[in-house]
C-alpha cells in the first residue's frame, strides 16, 4: 500500500486509535486479514467470522511486524476501532484509489471474468507496472484489499467485480470507481438468486453507469455478441467500445480456428490496426476473452501488434480453470473444477472436443449450483451436449444433479458405458483409475462446492506414480 500513518488512517475511516503510541507511524506494507499473512509495516484487518475472530490474532500480528490492528474493540495492541471493519476497508480503498496516479479497470460478467482479468492483467504489465485482483476475490472485502496492495509505482489497476444481488456492483464501483469499465456477457450464473436473466443484466450494468462521462476520459466496453450487454450502451454517458466476432465490433476477432491441440487463433482487428494471434490457452470460449482484453489494451494506447504478441504468450494465472497436465504415460488431464456454469460448461466440453480429436474423451462433471428453476433443464443440456460432441465417456458425480447429466446424455442417445452415474468424487477417482489408457483426455469441472478438482489431482498424481490401465 502507499505509505500512510496511522492517524490519516484513522481520520480517513472515521476510527478511534488506542494503544498507538506514536500515530505518525507509517503504514508501508500490505494491508491484510490472514494473520499468517502479517509482516514488517503491515495493517492487519480483523474480521470476526462464525468459527475464527481476527482479534484473537492481534498479539501476533504485531509481534510479526503488522504496525497495527483495524477492528471493533481495542486488544491490547496498537489498534484503529470502528464500528464496522468491512465499511472501514472500504474508506480505506477509496481514499488510496484517489490518491494513486493510476487508470483504473473494472470487469464483471457472468462467466469468464478471472481468464479475462488475467489476460488483461498480462497484456498491460508490458506497458507499466499493473496490479490485479488476484484469483477471484472479487466481492466487498477482496476488491478493497486488492485495491490497496497499488503502489505509487502502479498505473494499471484491474479489478474483478462480482455480484449476488442487484446494488452490489454500484457498492463496489462506489468504493473503487472506474475509469474504464467491460462487461463480458449475461449468462445464466447464479440465475437462482436473481431471478432471470434480465435482473442479471440489471445488476452488471451498474458498472457502466457507474463510469464518468466520455468527457471525462470514462470507456465502456461491452460485448456486440450477447444482446443484454450491447443494450447497456444506452445506460452509460461514457465512450462506448464494442468487441466480439460481429462484423460490427470495433475490435474482433475473424478467421477464428482451433489448433490440433485445442488452442485458439485468430486474425485480431482493432482500430488502429490488425495482427494474428495463437494463444496458449484452451478453448475457443477464450477468443471472446481475448477480444475483450484487447478492447481494454487498445484503449489504453497498446498497438494490435503489442497486444497480439502479449495475448499469444499469455498463460493462465489462477488455479483449477482449464488447466492442462500432460501425464507421463500421455492421459491430459483438465482440470477445470474451480467452477460451473451453463455456459462454462458447454465451453469446457467444447475444448474438450477440441483437444481429443483421434483420442478417447472424458467428460466427470458435477453440479452446477444456483440455477433456481432453470436447475433441471440445465443440467440436461449440458448431458445431450456431451453425446453431441462425442464426448467418449460422461462420469456424472453426485446426487441428483448428476442423475440429470446423465438422463440429459441418455436421452441424447447415450446407451450402454458411454455414460455413468457415480456418487462421489472418490467412486470418480477408482472408475478412472481402472479404466483410463494411455492417450485419454479428461476434463473435470463442476461448481466449486461439489470440490471435484480432488479428482484431478488425484489423477495427476496417479500418472507420476505410473498406475494407469494398460488395457
Amino acid at each position: 500500500m502507499i505509505a500512510l500513518s496511522l492517524a490519516e488512517i484513522a481520520e480517513v475511516v472515521g476510527g478511534q486509535t488506542h494503544d498507538i503510541p506514536d500515530p505518525s507511524v507509517q503504514v508501508t506494507g500490505p494491508v491484510v486479514r490472514d494473520s499468517r499473512e502479517a509482516g514488517p509495516g503491515s495493517l492487519f484487518v480483523a474480521f470476526a467470522g462464525e468459527r475464527v475472530d481476527g482479534h484473537d490474532f492481534a498479539a501476533s500480528v504485531v509481534e510479526a511486524g503488522a504496525v497495527a490492528v483495524l477492528g471493533t474493540r481495542p486488544v491490547g495492541v496498537p489498534a484503529i476501532v470502528v464500528d464496522d471493519v468491512q465499511t472501514a476497508l472500504g474508506a480505506l480503498a477509496r481514499h488510496v484509489v484517489r490518491r494513486l496516479g493510476a487508470t483504473l479497470v473494472a470487469l464483471t460478467g457472468s462467466a469468464g471474468k478471472t481468464s479475462t482479468k488475467d489476460l488483461i492483467a498480462q497484456v498491460l504489465q508490458r506497458k507499466a507496472p499493473t496490479v490485479f485482483t488476484p484469483g477471484s476475490l472479487n466481492n466487498e472485502i477482496g476488491l478493497p484489499l486488492t485495491a490497496l496492495s497499488a503502489t505509487e509505482e502502479t498505473r494499471f489497476l484491474v479489478l474483478e467485480m462480482g455480484a449476488r444481488g442487484i446494488g452490489h456492483i454500484s457498492y463496489l464501483a462506489g468504493l473503487t470507481p472506474p475509469k474504464v469499465g467491460l462487461v463480458l456477457n449475461v449468462g445464466s450464473a447464479h440465475i437462482g438468486e436473481f431471478g432471470g436473466r434480465e435482473q442479471i443484466a440489471q445488476a452488471k450494468g451498474e458498472l457502466v453507469e457507474a463510469l464518468p462521462s466520455e468527457v471525462d476520459g470514462g470507456t465502456a466496453i461491452l460485448n456486440a455478441d450477447d444482446p443484454y450487454v450491447r443494450a447497456m450502451a444506452s445506460r452509460t454517458k461514457a465512450k462506448v467500445i464494442f468487441f466480439g466476432e460481429s462484423g460490427e465490433a470495433d475490435v474482433r476477432a475473424e478467421n477464428v480456428r482451433l489448433t490440433d491441440t485445442g488452442q485458439p487463433s485468430f486474425r485480431l482487428h482493432t482500430p488502429s490496426g490488425a495482427s494474428d494471434v495463437t494463444m496458449r490457452l484452451y478453448g475457443e470460449h477464450h477468443v471472446s476473452n481475448a477480444l475483450a482484453a484487447a478492447a481494454v489494451a487498445h484503449e489504453l494506447g497498446m498497438s494490435a501488434d503489442e497486444i497480439a504478441v502479449a495475448l499469444s504468450e499469455a498463460g493462465s494465472l489462477s488455479r483449477w480453470r482449464m488447466e492442462v497436465t500432460e501425464r507421463p504415460d500421455g492421459v491430459t488431464v483438465v482440470n477445470d473444477a474451480y467452477n460451473a456454469n451453463p455456459e462454462s460448461m458447454k465451453a469446457a466440453l467444447r475444448a474438450l472436443a477440441a483437444m481429443g480429436k483421434g483420442r478417447r474423451t472424458w467428460a466427470v462433471l458435477g453440479k452446477m449450483a444456483e440455477l433456481g428453476d432453470e436447475a433441471l433443464a440445465e443440467h440436461d443440456a449440458v448431458g445431450r451436449l456431451a453425446v453431441r460432441l462425442n464426448v467418449s465417456k460422461l462420469v456424472a458425480v453426485g446426487g441428483r444433479e448428476a442423475a440429470w447429466l446423465q438422463l440429459g446424455a441418455y436421452n441424447e442417445g447415450s446407451w450402454g458405458e458411454e455414460s455413468v452415474h457415480v456418487s462421489d468424487a472418490q467412486a470418480a477417482v477408482d472408475l478412472l483409475r481402472s479404466e483410463l489408457r494411455p492417450g485419454d483426455v479428461v476434463l473435470v469441472k463442476a461448481s466449486r462446492s461439489v470440490g471435484l478438482e480432488s479428482v484431478a489431482q488425484a489423477l495427476v498424481e496417479s500418472g507420476a506414480e505410473g498406475e494407469v490401465s494398460a488395457r
